[in-house]
């Protein structure tokens, strides 16, 4: 998503402007070009060598200074750049924007590119700066504007001391807000229903019986969905991966075990259009859970284990699927693997199945690369090769939810 895009990094006057570097490496890292602008003040807190140095371009901080590539940077770099990033956008600078003040380097090129390309705002300041009834008013005003994402600073340690609300999102939240800032909004209205993870189906209060899903697969769709403009609602199992949320459109629900996915899946079903389903749920489940730790026996040389058939997430809104809806299933298969996928596509009356096989090398659980076949039900088969689960989200968000 990255890869070639003109991405203009701007920068005001707040502490927080010393992390701005790594940011820039990161977008650099992903295959963009990143040019800087700032306020003088900017540069009491990040010098104008490093910026240049991880940017490897002249930065552009002075309005009038000889140097500069044109002799209006402030519109040439709009024309120039894909998206914008203004981190930290302080209290001064956003009270500028929602004024249309322009008055140094940052809030001229700010002025010129904020109703014509993406921008993505990110402010930072102590909360009490924060809470200051003009500054909220500054804000109010410039979410309503089209091309803008601001987002919402995080809680923690401030500068002066404190704790509060006003921390900067960290530098990888920030080229997530960029990535989605860039991607087409092809799935805003509507809501998706995601399953990540896999269940833990209690034995006793100690013990479980599971799968090795690590839930990367569910969360990369979940922020797929989510950058490109749908309200994301993903019911957890089981998951030893981050997940990334800067446009705070992923509502994630905890459901350990079969019967709560279940219940949370069923309850949340008639209020979403897609519903994608790739979480590993148990088949089974203990029938009796034992109540205290069970304990082995002198001379016990076994241990029986009923189990019974765990509520079948994927039947329940298949059979209760109204039109409009869109149901997407997940296969892991380890032999007749099409064929198995195939019935339970037609068995859960589905729309659509996404099977993968632990025969292929780099897929399947715990990796962060993924090969994958998407069975649809009118009969169409497509391969997606190797590639990260990223990118495997990516493309099939393209090839079934991008209408």
């Amino acid at each position: 998503m990255l890869q070639g895009k003109h991405i203009l990094v701007g920068i005001s006057g707040g502490i927080a402007a010393y992390k701005i570097p790594e940011l820039i490496r990161l977008l650099t890292k992903a295959g963009a070009e990143v040019k800087v602008t700032t306020t003088q003040n900017a540069l009491q807190f990040v010098t104008e060598l490093t910026l240049q140095t991880v940017s490897g371009s002249r930065v552009y901080s002075d309005v009038f200074a000889a140097i500069n590539d044109h002799s209006t940077e402030h519109i040439s770099l709009p024309d120039w750049c894909d998206a914008m990033i203004v981190a930290p956008a302080t209290a001064n600078v956003l009270a500028k924007m929602a004024s249309g003040i322009a008055d140094d380097a940052l809030t001229t090129t700010i002025c010129s590119c904020v109703a014509r390309k993406p921008m993505v705002i990110a402010p930072a300041m102590n909360d009490k700066m924060w809470e200051n009834p003009a500054v909220q008013n500054a804000i109010s005003t410039i979410r309503g504007w089209e091309n803008v994402t601001v987002l919402e600073p995080a809680e923690g340690l401030l500068a002066c001391g404190t704790s509060g609300k006003g921390r900067m999102p960290e530098v990888e939240e920030l080229q997530e807000a960029v990535r989605y800032a860039l991607t087409e909004q092809s799935m805003r209205g509507k809501h998706v229903l995601i399953t990540a993870g896999g269940t833990q189906e209690k034995i006793d209060p100690v013990r479980f019986v599971s799968n090795y899903s690590t839930g990367k697969m569910g969360i990369a769709l979940a922020e797929a969905c989510a950058q490109r403009g749908a309200e994301v609602t993903l019911v957890c199992g089981h998951i030893s991966a981050p997940i990334h949320n800067p446009m705070g459109r992923i509502t994630r629900i905890d459901a350990l075990s079969a019967q709560e996915m279940y219940e949370a899946c069923t309850k949340a079903w008639p209020t979403h259009e897609i519903a994608i389903l790739s979480a590993a749920v148990a088949d089974f489940t203990p029938a009796d859970p034992a109540p205290e730790k069970i304990k082995k026996v002198p001379g016990q040389d076994t241990m029986n284990l009923k189990m019974v058939l765990a509520p079948d997430i994927a039947k329940a809104l298949g059979e209760s699927k109204r039109a409009g809806q869109q149901l997407i299933g997940f296969a892991l298969e380890t032999q007749n693997e099409k064929e198995n996928a195939l019935r339970k596509l037609e068995r859960k009356h589905m729309d659509a199945i996404v099977l993968n096989s632990l025969k292929d090398a780099g897929a399947g659980f715990g990796t962060d690369t993924n090969r994958v076949t998407i069975l649809k039900s009118d009969g169409q088969s497509i391969l997606l090769p190797l590639q990260t689960k990223a990118t495997i989200a990516n493309q099939i968000m393209a090839h079934l939810c991008a209408e």
